[in-house]
């Protein structure tokens, strides 16, 4: 089961949008994920976010590069982003996605 935490225990049930870059050499890359409205910002306060735990079978993966939107002073959302820099953690996260992606009937669309 792949599931995304942004404090340990507490599955986020809100999916997100995300987006993937990366570099030509395929050394590196970049997601970026988009969660509208998630869960943990409407029964935690931001404090209890201490990252972005992506976990499946194989184990998890975190990122600390989470930022809190805001509209007129009300929480609205989470971004979160997680760098790869080898291909071995790309490969990682794409495995973790497509177990993510197969859960929650999400589709890759490229550009």
């Amino acid at each position: 089961m792949a599931k995304v935490q942004f404090s340990r225990g507490i599955n986020e049930k809100v999916v997100a949008d995300v987006r993937l870059t990366r570099s030509r050499s395929g050394q590196s890359g970049t997601a970026t994920f988009l969660f509208k409205n998630p869960l943990a910002l409407s029964n935690q306060s931001t404090e209890d976010v201490t990252g972005m735990y992506m976990i499946d079978e194989e184990g998890e993966i975190v990122t600390r590069e989470v930022k809190g939107i805001f509209v007129n002073g009300q929480p609205e959302a989470l971004e979160a982003t997680y760098i790869m820099r080898s291909e071995e953690e790309w490969a990682r996260f794409i495995r973790f996605m497509e177990r993510y992606a197969k859960e929650h009937d999400l589709e890759f669309n490229p550009t």
